[in-house]
């Protein structure tokens, strides 16, 4: 499996973060992923929480990673902090404290891992293949009101037999 990383170097300042959403948008459409894709917003919310996590949190330098390949996209902050991260509940209109929660709940999987003297939060979001064309729409069977209204056509037609009464 070929897997193409990119990284970026994020100073400890919240303008930061900006900058690392701007650039993980350019570096998504340039490994296919297009800026109209669920994926992209998605992924770009998931970096600007960690991001946000390791300059606000942390106050050190961070470096942003994105791993392309194997059928979805890690992202991965580091940072030079050896404080693990801890997971907050915010209550009611607090306007922070949600992070790790919306990582949580976008993600297909996260954790951390100590990385040298610092440590590597990372989340994995899976991309999921586009529906063939016989799987967009499921036949819904309504045997209950059905009546016949003909013969049965063969086996490979595609004229519907039954006529709905409501």
């Amino acid at each position: 499996m070929q897997v193409l990383q990119v990284q970026l170097e994020v100073g400890p300042d919240p303008a930061e973060v900006g900058r690392a959403r701007r650039w993980a948008r350019s570096r998504l459409a340039g490994s296919g992923i297009g800026d109209d894709e669920p994926l992209a917003d998605t992924l770009v919310l998931l970096i600007s929480e960690l991001v946000t996590n390791a300059v606000v949190h942390t106050g050190c330098p961070a470096v942003l990673r994105m791993l392309f390949g194997g059928g979805g996209v890690r992202v991965e902050v580091a940072d030079t902090s050896d404080r693990p991260p801890t997971p907050r509940h915010a209550a009611g209109e607090d306007t922070n404290g949600r992070g790790l929660e919306l990582v949580d709940g976008l993600a297909d999987r996260w954790g951390w891992q100590r990385e040298g003297a610092g440590k590597s939060i990372w989340c994995e979001v899976d991309r999921a293949p586009a529906p063939l064309p016989d799987q967009m729409v499921a036949p819904i069977a309504i045997p209950v009101a059905a009546q016949a209204v003909g013969p049965v056509p063969d086996q490979g037609a595609q004229v519907s037999p039954f006529r709905v009464r409501c």
